[in-house]
């Protein structure tokens, strides 16, 4: 079935998006749920800076633009302001769970109703493919050229680990590898928006998302390394909430 084109979200201006990234995939998707919804009129957006602030050029909806690991507590003060619009806060992995992880989880801990989209692709982007909290053990970037190690980095983040226990409405992790999974990714996106509609809470859609520039690698060869490496890290599914989704 051809799904119509979300009128909100126009590329006549261009955009600066590098080949094969993943936050085309994810802005198409959130217009597509939002006009299905049919709240494109009510719906606030919040972003962060660099690479999760772009959408600002591309979509139509009222935008704030957060300061840097900030879009959630703003969402939060937005919702708070405007209880009945969808609130959205849309930012990466780098600002979710390094500078903002406070708020992130914080905001989970209180269960606001917002609905909070992460792209994870396991690097800082706009910066240069620096190591982040979700870089993989012995994942080589721009600031971990041997690899990863708990000895130089630490850990690897798993925000669903965190999380899974919380008293929120709705968690879930997707993957931009192939159309099977980004079909489940717009799924995930609606249940989420729709919790928020209901008034259940605090919702949290993980995207993980190709990074071909900072991976140096081609955008095919990227969507399988999500699959073959990123996902088995990193499971994909709904952990939240799924048992009672009205979808």
């Amino acid at each position: 079935m051809m799904v119509k084109a979300p009128e909100r979200i126009t590329y006549t201006d261009g955009h600066s998006f590098c080949p094969g990234c993943g936050h085309g995939i994810a802005i198409r998707l959130i217009g597509e749920v939002l006009q299905e919804l049919g709240r494109e009129e009510e719906a606030i957006a919040v972003l962060d800076v660099a690479c999760g602030g772009m959408p600002i050029d591309i979509w139509r909806y009222d935008t704030i633009e957060a300061a840097h690991g900030r879009p959630v507590p703003t969402a939060v003060g937005v919702k708070f302001a405007r209880p009945q619009n969808p609130v959205i806060a849309y930012l990466g992995d780098g600002a979710a769970y390094s500078i903002g992880i406070a708020e992130t989880i914080h905001s989970a801990r209180r269960n606001d109703n917002i609905t909070v989209i992460v792209l994870n692709n396991c690097v800082f982007g706009m910066t240069g493919g620096q190591m982040s909290p979700t870089s993989l053990q012995g994942q080589v970037t721009s600031s971990s050229i041997h690899g990863k190690s708990m000895e130089e980095g630490g850990g690897t983040l798993d925000v669903v680990s965190l999380l899974n226990k919380m008293d929120i409405a709705y968690l879930a992790r997707a993957s931009f590898c192939d159309a099977a999974n980004i079909r489940k990714a717009k799924k995930y996106i609606k249940r989420a928006l729709e919790k928020q509609m209901q008034g259940a809470g605090y919702s949290l859609v993980e995207l993980l998302s190709p990074c071909p520039t900072n991976w140096a690698m081609e955008p095919v060869k990227a969507a399988k390394y999500i699959k073959d490496t990123i996902m088995p890290v990193f499971p994909v599914g709904e952990f939240i909430g799924k048992e009672d989704a009205s979808l």
